[in-house]
């Protein structure tokens, strides 16, 4: 039986089809109504979730990083405190936020990133727990949130092997509803850094869990090819405007990108089709344009023991195919036959021809 799970208005499966996440991350600019309109928008393009990223940043960062000057161009405070609180909701926004998602259609998600946000989570009511890279080694929060019960999508960036391990068997102690995202920790990370086989790894070293791809390459192919590879869940992050100020835009999906990506991913699964090798309906007339049938060279008279330079193999098909050749000549023509005729059985005299006969 194949692994999946549901939560939600969703179902995760290694039968796919993809499941799409739209990370929106802080790309909002701390402002409320660009994040609504961006769920809107990701939800238009056919992403079946949206995620935010949750942090109760005076407990999440020692005073000497929250005070810490944060002079840059991206940045929206002058300390690395004041610029995190900046893109940061609080409850009114995180309760709207979430039902925008419903509204429309798309689930909500959220990246925890301490105790504090799991709990406010929690009594959010998320169906779902996102773990960024940088906990994979955060055994006490991985447990944490596995208690809960709820599925669990876990990014494997800069980490190795056996931290994915030690972070999975924490985790499946507690909770089999898990996903783990191959991830590189590159913003953005170029192709040749990518490392999709690891795909493959993690398909065969956690063979009960669903494996995705979360990325922070530019551009659509490697969803595609991740997903080729088996990764069924896909992460991208999204914004509105590649250029806008803020440390993600480079290497988001705008609206367009995004559509195309899900597009491409739907039509993976149109084009691998059933395996069957048969004949398309719509086939059958190109096979005829195309296919070559034997054809008389010449007007060949009733009584003619047929010769190989007799045959002439012409288009189009739709007579006796050229691998009958064989089976043609030798025999004695019971008809004539003018010239450019193709040939059919009932030309010839005696048995019935040793092959099935193809157009």
């Amino acid at each position: 039986m194949a692994k999946e799970f549901r939560f939600g208005r969703s179902v995760v499966s290694e039968r796919g089809p993809a499941y799409v996440i739209a990370e929106i991350g802080h790309n909002h600019q701390g402002d409320l109504d660009t994040a609504l309109r961006m769920i809107k928008v990701a939800a238009g393009v056919g992403a079946n979730a949206v995620k935010f990223q949750k942090r109760d940043n005076r407990a999440l960062y020692t005073r000497a990083m929250y005070d810490r000057p944060y002079d840059n161009e991206n940045s929206y405070g002058a300390t690395y405190g004041a610029h995190r609180e900046f893109l940061e909701f609080g409850w009114d926004e995180y309760v709207e936020l979430k039902r925008c998602a419903e509204d429309n259609d798309v689930e909500f998600m959220a990246t925890a990133f301490d105790f504090e946000s799991v709990e406010f989570l929690e009594r959010l009511g998320v169906s779902s727990y996102k773990i960024a890279s940088g906990d994979v080694t955060n055994i006490p929060l991985l447990e944490e949130v596995a208690r809960l019960g709820k599925p669990l999508f876990i990014s494997t960036g800069a980490a190795d092997l056996d931290e994915v391990r030690r972070a999975y068997e924490a985790v499946v102690r507690h909770n089999d509803r898990i996903c783990l995202l191959h991830c590189t920790s590159g913003y953005p990370t170029e192709y040749e850094d990518l490392n999709l086989r690891v795909i493959t790894t993690l398909k065969e070293e956690f063979p009960e869990a669903i494996i995705g791809y979360s990325g922070h390459d530019n551009g659509i192919l490697a969803p595609s090819l991740a997903y080729m590879l088996g990764a069924v869940v896909i992460e991208k992050h999204f914004t509105l405007n590649r250029a806008w100020k803020g440390t993600d835009h480079k290497f988001s999906l705008e609206p367009t990108g995004l559509y195309k990506m899900v597009r491409d991913l739907r039509r993976i699964d149109l084009a691998l089709g059933d395996g069957r090798k048969v004949l398309r309906p719509f086939e059958v007339e190109a096979r005829k344009k195309m296919g070559k049938s034997l054809y008389a060279r010449r007007t060949l008279r009733a009584g003619t023991v047929l010769r190989r330079e007799d045959v002439a193999i012409k288009s189009p098909g739709g007579g006796l195919p050229p691998y009958m050749l064989e089976d043609i000549v030798g025999r004695r023509l019971q008809v004539d036959v003018p010239e450019e005729v193709p040939f059919a059985l009932e030309h010839f005299e005696g048995a019935s021809l040793s092959r099935a006969v193809g157009g």
